[in-house]
């Protein structure tokens, strides 16, 4: 059986205007996750990712590498109970 978890994070540092967002979008499609991924108006990234366990963090640990022309500096990470709410993973503008 596998196990289903659900992360909430806020990502800091140059994440908007740099594709960032279509990008974990293209990789939550490819591992299965399922959530949301939206810019905040401070600058930041929020994101939802639920699934199971081992692909809830590989993109954790994908969202959290520097690659030009994003740079992540940090990630705030708060692990929520699963809930079964998502359907699919959407960009929220």
């Amino acid at each position: 059986m596998k196990r289903l978890i659900k992360a909430h994070i806020f990502i800091s540092g140059r994440v908007q205007g740099v594709f960032f967002r279509k990008n974990t979008y293209k990789k939550a499609e490819e591992l299965g996750v399922l959530g949301w991924i939206k810019n905040l108006p401070d600058g930041r990234v929020e994101a939802i990712f639920e699934g199971e366990k081992e692909n809830v963090k590989k993109i954790l640990d994908w969202s959290s590498r520097k690659s030009f022309p994003a740079s992540v500096d940090s990630i705030n990470l708060e692990w929520q109970d699963y809930t079964g709410e998502f359907k699919d993973f959407k960009i929220i503008n």
